[in-house]
């Protein structure tokens, strides 16, 4: 890691559809190898698939309640004091908190076998929706970690 500066945030282009920078990132985390293209269509029939089973006007406020429901706000770092290694609960800051929830996303999803990615994706969205399903599981479990070690929380630095 350099001690220079830190490394500057490039924007997120918005995608062409919806005109969201959430979508458009969602695109990129899926995009492998370049292919936008194919991350696009996967990432819009997904979000049209999961509209359309919830009934939900616009995709976009769908993707929104899915990401609330899944975000986790606490999560464990280590950290070593005295020749002890101790979990010490931190907050998570807005823009982690979206790479994560998109991460257990694109990770579940690829877990469900046998299924075209955009219908698992559909699957994992409308889950996060409904505050069911893997990356629920995954934000509580984070969330229990974290209060489990809330004792440490004065080694915080």
């Amino acid at each position: 890691m350099s001690r220079r500066r830190r490394a500057e945030k490039r924007p997120i282009a918005e995608d062409p559809r919806f005109g969201s920078v959430l979508v458009g990132q969602l695109v990129n985390m899926i995009m492998e190898r370049g292919k936008r293209s194919l991350a696009c269509s996967i990432v819009y029939r997904a979000i049209e698939l999961a509209s359309e089973e919830i009934g939900k006007g616009d995709p976009v406020t769908l993707l929104l309640g899915a990401l609330e429901n899944a975000r986790p706000k606490l999560e464990v770092r280590s950290r070593r004091v005295g020749g002890a290694t101790y979990q010490i609960p931190v907050e998570i800051p807005p823009t982690r908190q979206q790479a994560l929830v998109f991460r257990w996303m694109i990770q579940s999803a690829l877990g469900r076998k046998g299924k075209h990615m955009a219908d698992a994706l559909s699957q994992e969205i409308i889950d996060a929706y409904n505050n069911t399903g893997n990356v629920v599981k995954k934000k509580t479990e984070v969330h229990r970690m974290a209060q489990a070690n809330r004792a440490f929380v004065h080694l915080r630095w």
